[in-house]
């Protein structure tokens, strides 16, 4: 971070998040977003300095193509075509559910057993960029696979409860709604940890003040596709940020039992 200084008054320059090369080749890049980076500039966002297309740009020396998106708060794979062709293939694939999305979160309460939630969301709209839009047409499907992983309990008094419990889920998205995940978590009454439109106020609260780390969990872990010119599978998977071990490790998910398979790991998916 460094430091300037206008009419004597010293400012704090933003730090510029850093992002990680995960595949590379001519034709594609994927990369690792941090949570908090904005995936490519907006008029809402007209104010922000770093975006994650301009900063893969920098970083692989050519113009690149964004053919998905993650919201601001997820972190994760993010994957960009190096030509207009190459992305209209990969839109395809997207459009046409080709693309298998694996990820990771973090909810409220234990939770058992996997499951497949069908359940149809309506489209959101923003309050200002959408304030001129037609009101929301009929709820569109939205299917979302998901499994539990590993569950604690902690002796910390959370609302009305003695105890806090938390569960890491896989989940698997099987359409791609705007927030379907959230939503669908929410919907569960698992709302995703640190989710600020779709979550738990109060849970958000406790988590940040007791662990001290402000964010939502939800981690893009893996993209399987087939490659738009080789025809080959092509899997991107990235690894969980180090503050998601300093959680597991708060939680009670030692290292014998987070490494014993490595249930982030996605083997055999």
């Amino acid at each position: 971070m460094s430091c300037s200084v206008v009419n004597d008054v010293p400012l704090v320059e933003e730090t510029a998040p850093q992002i990680q090369v995960l595949f590379e080749d001519e034709h594609l890049v994927a990369i690792h977003k941090p949570a908090g980076l904005l995936v490519h500039k907006t008029y809402l966002a007209r104010h922000e300095k770093y975006f994650a297309m301009q900063m893969t740009r920098d970083l692989v020396g050519c113009h690149v193509y964004p053919v998905h998106r993650l919201d601001r708060p997820t972190s994760g794979v993010l994957l960009f075509a190096k030509s207009s062709a190459v992305a209209h293939q990969l839109c395809v694939q997207f459009e046409s559910r080709q693309v298998r999305k694996y990820y990771l979160a973090l909810v409220r309460g234990n939770m058992l057993e996997a499951g497949l939630l069908d359940y149809p969301l309506k489209e959101e709209l923003d309050d200002v960029a959408d304030k001129m839009a037609s009101q929301p047409r009929q709820a569109q499907s939205a299917i979302t696979r998901y499994e539990p992983l590993l569950n604690a309990e902690i002796p910390v008094p959370s609302g009305r409860y003695q105890t806090s419990r938390f569960a890491l889920l896989r989940l698997q998205p099987l359409t791609g709604r705007k927030h379907q995940l959230r939503r669908h978590m929410d919907h569960l009454r698992h709302p995703i940890i640190g989710d600020t439109a779709h979550g738990d106020g109060k849970q958000n609260r406790f988590f940040r003040e007791h662990f001290g780390v402000n964010r939502m969990w939800l981690l893009a872990q893996k993209l399987s596709l087939t490659h738009p010119v080789t025809g080959a599978e092509l899997s991107v998977v990235t690894e969980p940020e180090a503050e998601w071990q300093q959680i597991f490790t708060a939680l009670g998910w030692g290292d014998d039992e987070l490494c014993s398979g490595k249930p982030w790991t996605l083997a055999g998916t």
